[in-house]
């Protein structure tokens, strides 16, 4: 079963709540960007990366900066 897409976007944003007090917002993007690699299902990432290029909303600006380097495959 897929999880909610709504669950998987706030499941990213707590995940960029908790990384926000970085030292700079690019510290930021990475660090959701490393979890998520680090934590996430493979399915999972799949979803969210395919949520994300189909236009979801409700990304805060560092998780939504993580996705999209998430979706191009960027280290």
């Amino acid at each position: 079963m897929k999880p909610n897409p709504d669950i998987l976007i706030r499941m990213a944003n707590d995940i960029g709540a908790f990384f926000v007090g970085e030292s700079s917002p690019e510290e930021a993007t990475r660090s959701v960007l490393n979890h998520i690699r680090r934590y996430w299902d493979p399915r999972m990432r799949a979803q969210i990366v395919e949520q994300y290029q189909a236009g979801a909303t409700g990304f805060d600006d560092h998780v939504r900066a993580a996705i999209e380097l998430l979706a191009r495959g960027k280290p």
